[in-house]
C-alpha cells in the first residue's frame, strides 16, 4: 500500500490531492479535539453570530494550516507532514491550555461564549503567532 501511495504522490497532482486530504483530515480531527475540551460549541456559537467564537476558531484553523504549510515548504514527505501537523497541534493545544490557565481572573472559554471580542481576537493572535514559531522549527 505504501509503495502505491508513494507512486501516486510522485506526480504533482497526486501530491496536491494528498496534502489537501491531510489538511482536511487534520482540521477535522484537531478541531474536533479542541471542541471536546472547550466549554462551548464552536459551531453553535458561530451559527448564532458569536464573533469571538468565530475569531478564536478561525485562529485555530489558520494555525493548523500554517504548521502544515511550513512542513510542506520544508519538502517533507506526506508522512512527515502528518507527523509535524500532530506535533504542531499538540503545541497549539498546550498553548490553549496555558492561555486558560494564565488568565485566572476570567475563563477564556466563558468569555468567548459571551462574545467577548477582545478575548476572541487575543485567542486568534496567540494561535496564529505560535503557529509561526512552531512552523519555523520544522526542518
Amino acid at each position: 500500500m505504501k509503495n502505491s501511495l508513494d507512486h501516486l504522490l510522485s506526480h504533482p497532482l497526486g501530491m496536491l490531492v494528498g496534502y489537501f486530504a491531510v489538511a482536511i483530515v487534520a482540521l477535522i480531527v484537531f478541531l474536533g479535539l479542541f471542541e471536546v475540551v472547550a466549554r462551548y460549541n464552536f459551531w453553535k456559537e458561530i451559527g448564532r453570530g458569536n464573533v469571538a467564537a468565530s475569531l478564536a476558531t478561525g485562529g485555530k484553523f489558520f494555525a493548523i494550516c500554517n504548521v502544515l504549510r511550513y512542513s510542506i515548504e520544508a519538502k517533507t514527505s506526506l508522512y512527515e507532514t502528518m507527523k509535524w501537523g500532530t506535533y504542531g497541534f499538540i503545541l497549539l493545544f498546550v498553548s490553549y491550555l496555558l492561555f486558560e490557565f494564565l488568565t485566572p481572573v476570567f475563563s477564556v472559554d466563558e468569555e468567548i461564549r459571551k462574545d467577548n471580542r477582545a478575548v476572541g481576537v487575543f485567542s486568534l493572535l496567540i494561535s496564529v503567532s505560535l503557529s509561526y514559531v512552531i512552523g519555523a522549527c520544522i526542518f
